[in-house]
């Protein structure tokens, strides 16, 4: 038995913990459910729906709003950085040292409010951006279908399911329908499982619960009416959530973030180990020295990193909301930014997707009026999922004003991704007929004649054959249409019913590339993105389309071909081929992963049921909001109309995302670790310590203010020009070149105060605090962009915020309660000298970063030199 097949699943009144129904409900008639739970097969009233909800509460499996704010806040407080400072001011007030515990004490409490504050109003208006994408359900209230918030689903609901449907909660099958569910995510099964009407052993594992479906798993085929018995918490897949807390796999950029908080935390153990055992050797106060090699250690740190992050996120997610995408997953941002190989479908993104009939023929090639209206009654009383091939044939049948009024549906066999047709079973004046339509191989192999009765025999075949491949050279997409008499019955009809058909003949439709395509594939292509079509279309029509929008066609691979591949071998099909045709949700996902295999960050749009896998895989998940529930659940973005323009725009969004935290991080580490170095030198050669703990935290504190609104700082266009990721040896370069860079210049500042100025203790620490955050703050705005600082203009918040704490660095020193930080007014002249000094370092640090980025490729190329 599997750790899932372990829980026995109980319903349980979520509020009061009563159970709502008595046993295992899959071994119950389903009238005793009803009853129990005052429903019937028509469903809830509104009424009793709404008092249930009240009741029972929401269908989620996340806690409430209020809980989360809470544990954000207590999260802020687990730091382990915080908890050192936290012990350390502890120690000090055992130590009487009032003053500096509760100067430490507040700095802590200023630093955890800041990045409280910040994260709790990113998280809210994140979640009032996903609020615009909710997976939806077809529920029976008052006995009429009602599309409702799947959150809303109540115990005695009745749902409506159909092929794409994402399943909102446990229940029992009332009425299917060739339905069969994809249960993998609980289960393990590679393949849909049918469920029936019934009644199961009570000891039935979960598998074996074949009258039963569960939350979060999908509609493969067919359709049904469930009775809702568990919701929320209470279902298989919330109980399991609960219990294994699974996290979904970390992004690129978080486990580069991962990489470089461990080696931060090295430098950290090493330096607080040796400057405390330096200074106890130079018989400094202990508790002075101890609390000095704390508060470098955390000095060094970009303490604010996560609260940087998820501000920065979430500026990306509105600024992206606002173009029309949706951000479902936040960490998913950067990898949009980082994506390099996109592959969709051809349909809607890069046709119009806007499906006409271009035209029903007969077996001969002619004009057909039977095949219209035999197609038109397929397409008109099927049940399954809508799609834009049966309204292009019903909107064909109205124009053409075919009467299919004394038409009767009697039976349906639904559409699924394996026979890739559908059949309808009619009455009309007294005779059965079984329609099917669907993929012209797949019904062409299940007919025996043509026409009037005239046998399939090879050369009628090859003739059917070559009119296809004519009309899919063209760009038609090409369905077939049989039929055949069929006796009437009660029994349902099956797929065995689907054989000794008559071929009618073709439905040819036409979806024309969009006027703007091409020039959407070259914005693509400059943005460093490279465009796949991975489509389930006839391999003819996919390469016309390809080249009819100017995608380069180096090679079309096919799905029966890809049967014939290994792993490896499609490594480098993958990496050469352009174009993906004829091939099933299986070889998607293979694709992908190969993909993944040579390096590529992939993203895949798709909006259909086969393309839940793929979606699954990709780096980037992208659907649309007109997409199945199935497709729109798995993607981490959706686009609310599907078109390839505004999803570059999202492009350039998540590479400014991925910018702007970057910049955070290289600035922040290199001034820190400059002046920690500075610091701890200094610590060994001087009689005094240079800062004190307070006076170092304080320093941190006001110069992660301006950190605060680098998400909404102006990003370079060269920035976004090409793909970025994370790069560790890089960052950890940059850090050196510009911290040792720093510390020359902090020597300097030293001299001028110890050997100029004669500074004494308290004025060396003065000057040496307010030099040390000028420079901080003012070599921000020169790090934060490749080219000369005076050549791009910073966010407004950013050099606002800047200048107001420059402002109060400044004055700092001539403040009344000054001494309490251990400040001391000093002379104008000293003043003016370490401006000059910051002055000179900025200079420095422009010729610096210019000889960096040539050494990394990265330099900065005016424009007229590029064009010259």
């Amino acid at each position: 038995m599997s750790l899932l097949d372990k829980f026995r699943t109980h319903p349980t009144d979520s509020l009061s913990g009563k159970q709502v129904v008595d046993s295992a409900y899959w071994s119950r008639p389903t009238e005793q459910l009803l009853q129990e739970l005052f429903s019937s097969s028509k469903g809830l009233t509104q009424s009793q729906a709404e008092s249930t909800f009240k009741r029972l509460g929401a269908n989620a499996l996340a806690d409430s709003t209020s809980t989360s704010t809470w544990g954000l806040l207590i999260s802020q407080f687990k730091s382990p950085l915080v908890l050192i400072l936290i012990v350390a001011s502890v120690i000090s007030m055992f130590a009487a040292e009032w003053i500096d515990a509760g100067v430490v004490l507040a700095i802590v409490l200023g630093s955890t409010l800041l990045g409280f504050g910040q994260e709790f109003m990113a998280g809210n208006a994140i979640e009032k951006l996903r609020t615009h994408v909710k997976i939806h359900s077809l529920i029976l209230r008052d006995d009429q279908a009602r599309k409702q918030p799947s959150d809303a689903v109540v115990p005695g609901d009745v749902v409506l399911l159909s092929a794409g449907s994402l399943i909102p909660a446990d229940g029992v099958v009332l009425e299917a329908k060739d339905f069969f569910i994809n249960q993998a995510v609980l289960t393990g099964e590679t393949f849909p499982v049918e469920k029936k009407p019934g009644v199961v052993n009570v000891a039935a594992s979960l598998s074996e619960r074949s009258n039963a479906v569960f939350m979060g798993t999908s509609v493969s085929s067919g359709t049904a009416r469930v009775l809702v018995v568990q919701t929320g918490k209470s279902t298989v897949f919330g109980q399991i959530a609960g219990k294994l807390a699974l996290r979904p796999p970390m992004t690129e950029f978080e486990r580069g973030i991962h990489r470089f908080g461990y080696l931060l935390t090295r430098i950290m153990g090493v330096m607080v180990v040796i400057v405390l055992a330096i200074n106890m050797f130079m018989a400094k106060p202990p508790i002075d020295s101890l609390l000095f090699a704390l508060a470098l250690a955390v000095g060094l740190t970009p303490e604010l990193l996560p609260a940087i992050v998820s501000i920065t996120l979430s500026h990306g997610a509105k600024r992206m909301a606002r173009l029309g995408v949706i951000v479902r997953r936040l960490n998913s941002i950067e990898n949009l930014g980082a994506m390099d190989v996109l592959c969709t479908d051809k349909t809607g993104t890069l046709t119009a997707g806007v499906v006409a009939l271009d035209g029903a023929f007969d077996v001969q090639g002619q004009a057909s009026t039977r095949v219209l209206k035999l197609a038109g009654i397929n397409a008109q009383f099927q049940s399954g999922l809508a799609n834009p091939l049966d309204e292009a044939v019903t909107a064909a049948l109205q124009k053409a004003q075919l009467d299919v009024a004394q038409v009767n549906k009697r039976d349906e066999i639904p559409y699924d991704f394996v026979r890739k047709c559908l059949s309808v079973v009619v009455d009309e004046a007294g005779v059965s007929t079984l329609i099917t339509k669907g993929a012209l191989d797949k019904v062409l192999a299940r007919c025996v004649s043509v026409g009037a009765g005239l046998p399939l025999d090879a050369a009628c075949a090859q003739r059917i054959e070559a009119q296809f491949d004519s009309w899919s050279e063209q760009g038609f997409r090409v369905l077939g249409v049989a039929s055949r008499e069929i006796d009437a019955r009660s029994v349902p009809y099956t797929r065995d019913d689907e054989s000794g058909l008559s071929f009618e003949g073709f439905l040819l439709f036409m979806d024309p590339p969009k006027p703007d395509v091409q020039q959407t594939l070259r914005d693509l292509a400059q943005r460093g993105v490279q465009l796949k079509i991975i489509t389930g279309d006839n391999h003819k029509v996919a390469r016309h389309v390809a080249q009819a929008v100017g995608l380069p066609v180096t090679q079309v691979v096919t799905g029966r071909e890809l049967h014939d591949v290994g792993d490896e071998a499609l490594m480098h099909i993958a990496r050469q081929a352009t174009v993906f045709a004829e091939v099933d949700p299986n070889q998607k996902e293979r694709i992908i992963l190969a993909l993944q295999k040579t390096g590529h960050v992939v993203g895949y749009m798709g909006d259909g049921i086969n393309d839940a896998l793929a979606l699954h895989a990709a780096d980037v998940g992208i659907s649309v909001d007109t997409a199945v529930d199935v497709a729109k659940d798995a993607a981490d973005f959706v686009l609310l109309r599907k078109d390839l323009n505004i999803l570059c725009e999202g492009i350039d969004e998540g590479r400014m995302t991925f910018a702007n935290t970057l910049k955070y991080i290289l600035t922040t580490i290199s001034a820190n670790f400059g002046n920690m170095v500075s610091m701890a030198v200094a610590s060994v050669f001087l009689p005094f310590l240079p800062l004190l703990a307070s006076q170092i935290l304080l320093n941190s504190f006001l110069a992660d203010i301006p950190a605060t609104t680098i998400a909404g700082d102006r990003v370079d266009p060269e920035s976004v020009a090409q793909p970025r990721h994370w790069d560790t040896l890089f960052i950890r370069n940059y850090m050196l070149v510009f911290g040792l860079l720093s510390s020359a210049f902090d020597f300097m500042a030293f001299g001028v105060l110890l050997w100029v100025f004669q500074a004494r203790p308290e004025e060396f620490r003065t000057g040496w605090f307010v030099v040390s955050l000028m420079t901080q703050l003012v070599i921000a705005l020169v790090v934060r962009t490749r080219r000369p600082f005076y050549l791009s203009r910073p966010g407004t918040g950013l050099w606002v915020s800047s200048a107001v704490v420059l402002c109060v660095a400044l004055s700092l020193p001539y403040w009344p309660w000054s001494a309490m930080l251990g400040f001391v007014p000093l002379p104008i002249s000293l003043m003016g000298g370490l401006v000059g000094l910051t002055v000179a370092y900025v200079v420095a640090v422009e010729v610096c970063k210019k000889i960096f980025y040539q050494h990394f490729g990265l330099a900065w190329v005016p424009p007229q030199r590029l064009s010259s």
